[in-house]
């Protein structure tokens, strides 16, 4: 049964269908607070289960894994219909380290588009996850 958001009309994407989208998806964005202020990211990445993996390189998203809550974002959109849907993953990001029983799996799913592949494989564990769907008409 298909759910409405009462404030707002939009259509509700239960958690099924959500970790179905974020499977489907290459490339998303992470939102971490940098300093004073947010900062969003665009990392292309894999799901493990209902949890977000990518590689990184030392810099400011792996500074934010250390226990921080982080957003990650996927979405896609029609810009003719004027439809499109959106998965948002709350958590908190963590380092995978060698002595984690699922690195092995993990230091190979999410593979980087660009340069060499960086050193670092985090992921997000996530609280919560939410999806809205706006369809065409």
């Amino acid at each position: 049964m298909t759910r409405f958001d009462a404030r707002t009309g939009v259509e509700v994407i239960d958690l099924a269908e959500c970790l179905e989208l974020l499977a489907d998806g290459v490339a998303g964005r992470v939102a971490i607070v940098e300093g004073t202020g947010p900062l969003v990211l665009p990392v292309n990445y894999a799901l493990h289960r209902d949890q977000v993996v990518f590689r990184t390189g030392p810099g400011s998203k792996l500074d934010a894994s250390r226990g921080r809550t982080v957003c990650f974002e996927v979405d896609a959109f029609d810009r003719e219909t004027r439809s499109g849907w959106s998965v948002v993953v709350r958590g908190r990001l963590e380092e995978v380290t060698g002595l984690d029983r699922d690195f092995a799996e993990l230091e190979h799913l999410a593979e980087p588009w660009i340069g060499p592949e960086p050193p670092h494989v985090v992921r997000v564990v996530p609280d919560i996850i939410t999806g809205r769907r706006v369809r065409p008409g």
